[in-house]
């Protein structure tokens, strides 16, 4: 019999070789998953509150996902755009009832949702004879994706470094919107944000500053993109990351969550800009596919019926009160702890290396990332159990002990 140490050593030896060597996977291949669990090849099991970065809402292996794509994989996945295809009308027919927006545009990534809202916000203005408006006021330490537009938008140097000269956005820090008011000018086009800034280490937005950045739009002209590729679909316990604060965007890019881990993106905006990227202007070959809006179905009927936004609330909470208590027994480890929903973020001290915390966790069975600087991000699925957490929090806090 093949030991399966070997066999995963050996995968791993061949990812090395043949994958383009842009990321740092560890020595480990994960082969199944069932809720908020993982097991690699070997056999190791890991408590998985990484989720794809946020991706898997409903965790791995879920009967009304993996049924809903093997079902739909039986009559149709693919017939492009150029007709309706019947999951995917249900589809933009659902998220506009729940998001309260009246068009969807769909796409595969969040970073392509990005690039459509961006489109779509500087042609709405080039239609309406105001092709002054290119300008988009965006915030440091934001993340909107990698394809060049997205990353003119992203506040981060180093995701920008050897690209070359990324125009017409002003970067202005997040929750100051003194600084907003101040780059605002008859040349803005929109404001990007991002209700809780995920990849820039969980930073909840400052109580009323998204209803300062809808004022200011609504003053200037301007209109509000709301970036919920990370917070939406329920990552924050309500359905909109910007619905803690009830404020209603021009526009929402949406991703990630939506698809339960089949890739989908989805921009929205209301129907006064339906206009603005009319038949030749903008498409996508695969985007809104049969197979990826069954996904995203199935997903958005599961979230109701298991009452995962309800649970998400409970569950985040309790996350957030553990990885405090953490802190108050090894505050020289934590600086500050932080989050919504379960999207929750430890920060480490200067003392703590995050990413050898994060290696010395996985060597633990638990899967967590990096984001920001210095923050562990714990972004479980979001039906992931109270004793799961409770365990994921005592893997943590033994860790950290004899990490400090």
């Amino acid at each position: 019999m093949t030991n399966p140490a070997d066999v995963q050593a050996a995968l791993v030896e061949n990812g090395r070789r043949y994958l383009y060597p842009n990321y740092r996977q560890p020595a480990l291949v994960i082969d199944r998953g069932e809720g908020a669990l993982l097991w690699d090849v070997a056999g190791k099991r890991y408590l998985d509150f990484f989720a794809g970065i946020a991706v898997s809402a409903l965790g791995h292996a879920h009967p009304a996902l993996a049924r809903a794509v093997a079902e739909q994989a039986t009559r149709v996945v693919h017939v492009s755009n150029y007709f309706f295809n019947t999951q995917n009308v249900r589809l933009a027919e659902v998220l506009c009832r729940k998001t309260g927006m009246d068009r969807v545009f769909f796409s595969n990534s969040g970073t392509e949702a990005i690039e459509a809202c961006l489109k779509l916000v500087r042609r709405h203005f080039w239609a309406s004879g105001q092709p002054e408006r290119l300008r988009v006021i965006a915030f440091e330490n934001s993340f909107h994706g990698r394809t060049l537009g997205a990353l003119a938008a992203t506040g981060q140097g180093k995701y920008k470094e050897g690209f070359g000269p990324l125009p017409n956005v002003t970067h202005v820090p997040y929750g100051d919107a003194r600084a907003v008011a101040d780059a605002m000018s008859a040349d803005v086009a929109a404001i990007l944000v991002e209700p809780v800034q995920g990849e820039g280490g969980v930073l909840p937005a400052p109580p009323g500053f998204l209803r300062e950045l809808r004022r200011l739009c609504d003053e200037q002209g301007a209109l509000l993109i709301a970036d919920e590729i990370q917070t939406g679909i329920g990552r924050t316990g309500t359905f909109l990351g910007m619905d803690h604060d009830g404020v209603k965007a021009d526009v929402i890019a949406l991703a990630k969550g939506l698809g339960g881990g089949i890739p989908i993106g989805a921009m929205l905006c209301r129907e006064a800009l339906s206009g603005a990227l009319p038949p030749g202007s903008h498409g996508t070959t695969f985007g809104g596919n049969a197979l990826a809006s069954a996904a995203a179905l199935a997903v958005l009927e599961t979230i109701d019926s298991e009452r995962l936004l309800e649970q998400t609330a409970a569950k985040g909470e309790r996350l957030a009160r553990g990885l405090a208590d953490i802190r108050s027994r090894y505050p020289k480890a934590i600086s500050s702890c932080r989050g919504r929903g379960l999207l929750q973020a430890a920060v480490l001290s200067a003392e703590v290396d995050p990413r050898q915390m994060m290696s010395k966790l996985q060597d633990a069975g638990l899967l967590v990332t990096v984001a920001g600087a210095s923050a562990l991000r714990f972004s479980p699925p979001l039906v992931v159990s109270d004793a799961q957490i409770d365990e994921a929090l005592q893997v943590f806090e033994r860790v950290l002990s004899g990490a400090v």
